[in-house]
């Protein structure tokens, strides 16, 4: 029998993971907090940026469908070794263009290559920590994550003072380059134990009919729609409404969004920890997870007070909250996935989940850049995005009203805590 691996592997592997995590939403970022000086330069409209956000939104919807059953195929080492160097030559390659056309070809090829990023993580810490310590898990990488998008506004700017906005990208592109090489030799003894040969898929069963037979899938894809719907108009749409706003921009606009996403990493160590001590305890994973997505659907509520908000700091201390809600909504949605779906499947139906997601994302980007070159402002878009999470949490009752959670104990990983 071969000795189990090391102690500290698991943690060292799911901190790499968080960084991969950080890197992955730097690299889309640039473009929103940039986005008032390469519009300038560029000759941008709203509709334009619209554009852009949604070519981007949908080459990852469509990358997702391949993406799961992918990195089920590979399994954990390669999906991520594959997903970041891939985004990170993509994101290169925006230092490049300098037409609308060929920066469009350039967020496609990046979202596409993105897609590999949330199917690999989640499939990640299914490998490496035990059913009890997921929740806590997602949340940890979700609150790193944020660590990334409250660095990227104040970061960004100062990287794109001396090398413009083009060396902005670059830099962004080699640090996922060197953090390619890094978890290649890092993760060359694991034993992830994830890939087809020790935990096999239906058999008689094409691999997309396997998942899409499952109410569970279309609970998450229909959760994942409306939820990240508004996530994404936030994340590509906020600096433009601080501008817009306050008229902020440059250096100047990096604090409020700083505060806005430190939000985001808040709510996602608070509901990754409280949903782990709840199990712990024994409550069931039913009321732990239905009861805290419904806290953060209902906090998600206040969202369009941001849009009479007397200052910069107000409205994003208002956004903060929202960015808090969305992540304790996403951990514990993850999580779900991984309580009701068996391991060989969680990549494939991660992906559809998030396809489903960014197809409600590229929506309504492009619908934020057609309301606003119309003159209508951000009032619409806030009606909307408070009640998505309500909706979400009603969608998943409907299909799924009583979770049961799969007994995967026989496949736990080899790795210890």
């Amino acid at each position: 029998m071969n000795a189990p691996a090391p102690t500290f592997n698991r943690w060292l592997i799911f901190a790499l993971l968080t960084v991969a995590g950080v890197l992955n939403l730097v690299d889309r970022q640039i473009i929103a907090v940039l986005k008032p000086d390469m519009a300038a330069e560029l000759g941008w409209t709203d509709n334009d940026y619209g554009t852009l956000g949604a070519w981007f939104q949908g080459a990852m919807a469509v990358g997702l469908l391949f993406a799961g059953p992918l990195v089920d195929r590979i399994g954990t080492r390669w999906a991520n070794t594959v997903g970041v160097f891939t985004w990170s030559l993509a994101a290169m390659f925006h230092g490049l263009a300098h037409s609308l056309t060929q920066f469009t070809l350039c967020r496609i090829g990046l979202g596409a290559t993105e897609s590999m990023g949330t199917p690999s993580a989640i499939k990640t810490v299914a490998a490496i920590l035990p059913s009890n310590l997921r929740s806590i898990g997602f949340g940890l990488i979700n609150a790193v994550s944020s660590v990334g998008a409250i660095s990227a506004p104040i970061l960004i700017p100062f990287l794109a003072q001396p090398f413009g906005w083009r060396g902005a990208f670059v830099i962004a592109g080699v640090a996922g380059v060197v953090w390619t090489l890094v978890w290649v030799v890092m993760t060359r003894k694991v034993p992830f134990n994830d890939t087809p040969a020790t935990a096999p898929v239906d058999a008689g069963a094409p691999p997309a009919r396997s998942i899409l037979r499952d109410r569970a899938t279309w609970a998450v894809a229909g959760a994942k729609i409306l939820s990240d719907s508004t996530w994404w108009l936030l994340l590509f749409w906020m600096p433009d409404f601080l501008n817009r706003q306050f008229g902020l921009s440059g250096v100047a606009i990096g604090p409020p969004l700083a505060l806005a996403y430190a939000g985001g990493a808040l709510g996602s160590l608070v509901s990754g920890a409280l949903a782990t001590h709840f199990l712990r305890r024994g409550v069931p994973v039913n009321r732990v997870r239905k009861t805290a997505m419904l806290v953060c659907a209902l906090m998600v509520l206040v969202l369009p007070l941001a849009n009479g908000a007397d200052s910069p700091w107000t409205a994003a201390a208002i956004l903060a909250v929202v960015l808090a809600a969305h992540q304790g909504f996403s951990t514990n949605l993850f999580a779900l996935i991984t309580d009701v779906t068996e391991r060989s499947k969680v990549g494939r139906v991660t992906s559809f989940g998030a396809f489903c997601g960014n197809i409600g994302g590229m929506g309504i980007i492009k619908a934020a850049g057609i309301v606003l070159t119309a003159g209508l402002g951000y009032a619409p878009l806030f009606a909307f995005a408070c009640v998505s999470y309500l909706a979400a949490l009603g969608w998943i009752q409907l299909l799924l009203p009583k979770l049961t959670q799969v007994d995967d104990a026989a496949a736990e990983p080899a790795l210890r805590h």
